[in-house]
């Protein structure tokens, strides 16, 4: 008898779960995919053609929420947790849920759903979200350039469109993020690459896009998403650290399992912590991971014609998924904001449809809008809402120039970081090494 499956998701490692070790396993049988985290997702299929022979008519996408009555109606043996940037008592919460129904919860392990690359692999990846992973990824392809070096990033998925389209995309233009139909979540992560000639890949199907890449590259480098496990063998495993979320390296799935296995752990953003909070991100590295190499870093914000902010009223725009999922209160733009002493307005009484929603969501949020854009209406939303605003420039915090994408009624300030290590080693030793 086929064991019934329920694989909890969020549009992102669920499916690469499922390709890897339950798409073509005559021993189970997937009854549906659950969403959470992600607007828009549930009630979508996975696609048969993606899914295989096994599955002629694809695989349906339903609410977290209707777990219970999922188990019960289907018989379901088994609820798999296939999606990052929680806490442990989270998952635990839902393995109470799957047991107190009747089925058996589980977790893949590394051994089951890690794809084997015929080039070498450094997978970059995090203990929360909106620890630095981007700038890190960033810095390691310039330097391997510098070494004559030709590596190819591949981001963790963000497939919120056609899922077959979808299923491996290559970005090394502006023109490839239009002809994919990038949202702005997207976009964040592809356009820095684009912007320094650089070639990244992502979409649903993580084997194919590996062989594609592998045909481009000297060295693959995987670029996490959220906190979330490499879908790629590392040979070498950075791992980035946050002092402002202190101790969350320890209590987050699956960043805590990132954090014990890294080769290389980089504490980021140390210039703005407080030197206790760096103290207990060093403690649990001793504790969790002794013989990872430990590099400390900053990632200073440099703020677009800051002159000309002098006295004004702003509004501070940063990345969405790391104030929402990321459950950050402030980033780049506010720290550049409050630096220059301005007065930074609320954006909530301005707030309209989704983007209102996202704050009676996430009350944590009071004086920063998370650019949320998931699609083509949530972006119209950013924009009116922005537009709405009282103030006199707006601060952008994202990784992208927003206002290439969204039509800003005042003047945009534009807010960039890069990492910068602190003494020794750095990532040049560390990948000098590794080339050896």
């Amino acid at each position: 008898m086929k064991k019934k499956v329920i694989i909890l998701g969020a549009a992102g490692r669920d499916f690469h779960d499922f390709n890897t070790y339950f798409r073509d396993n005559e021993d189970y049988e997937v009854i549906c995919f659950t969403a959470t985290q992600i607007p828009d997702i549930s009630g979508r299929k996975y696609p048969s053609e993606l899914a295989g022979k096994l599955y002629p008519n694809g695989i349906p996408i339903k609410d977290e929420k209707d777990l219970p009555n999922l188990i019960k109606e289907n018989n379901a043996d088994m609820v798999v947790f296939s999606y990052s940037d929680v806490t442990h008592e989270h998952v635990m919460h839902l393995a109470s849920i799957a047991m107190a129904n009747g089925a058996c919860f589980r977790m893949l392990g590394p051994k089951y759903m890690t794809v084997k690359s015929e080039k070498p692999v450094i997978a970059v990846c995090a203990v929360r979200t909106g620890s630095g992973k981007s700038q890190v990824s960033r810095k390691i392809v310039e330097l391997l350039k510098e070494k004559g070096v030709n590596a190819v990033a591949i981001r963790h998925p963000m497939p919120y469109g056609d899922l077959a389209k979808q299923a491996v995309q290559r970005f090394e233009k502006y023109d490839d993020l239009k002809k994919h139909e990038c949202t702005i979540e997207e976009m964040e992560e592809y356009e820095p690459y684009i912007e320094r000639n650089l070639v990244v890949y992502a979409g649903v199907d993580y084997e194919k896009i590996l062989r594609k890449a592998e045909k481009e590259a000297d060295i693959i480098l995987w670029d996490g998403g959220n906190n979330d496990l490499p879908f790629y063998k590392p040979d070498l495993h950075i791992v980035v650290a946050d002092p402002h979320r202190p101790g969350h390296e320890l209590k987050y799935h699956p960043g805590e399992a990132n954090f014990r296995m890294a080769d290389v752990i980089i504490i980021n953003k140390i210039g703005t912590a407080e030197k206790e909070n760096i103290n207990i991100v060093m403690d649990n590295i001793k504790k969790a991971n002794p013989s990872a190499v430990v590099i400390k870093a900053n990632s200073p914000v440099m703020l677009e014609k800051q002159d000309e902010l002098k006295g004004k009223k702003v509004l501070v725009v940063e990345d969405g998924p790391t104030l929402t999922h990321g459950g950050m209160k402030y980033g780049a733009g506010f720290v550049a904001a409050e630096k220059l002493g301005l007065e930074i307005i609320d954006p909530r009484p301005f707030a309209v449809g989704s983007i209102k929603d996202t704050f009676n969501k996430f009350t944590h949020l009071t004086q920063i809008l998370p650019a949320m854009g998931y699609g083509e209406k949530q972006i119209k939303e950013l924009e009116e809402t922005i537009n709405k605003a009282d103030c006199d420039a707006v601060i952008i915090g994202t990784p992208i120039d927003l206002a290439r994408h969204i039509k800003i009624n005042k003047p945009a300030h534009r807010v960039k970081y890069n990492l910068e290590e602190i003494g020794e080693p750095d990532l040049k030793q560390v990948l000098g090494k590794f080339l050896e």
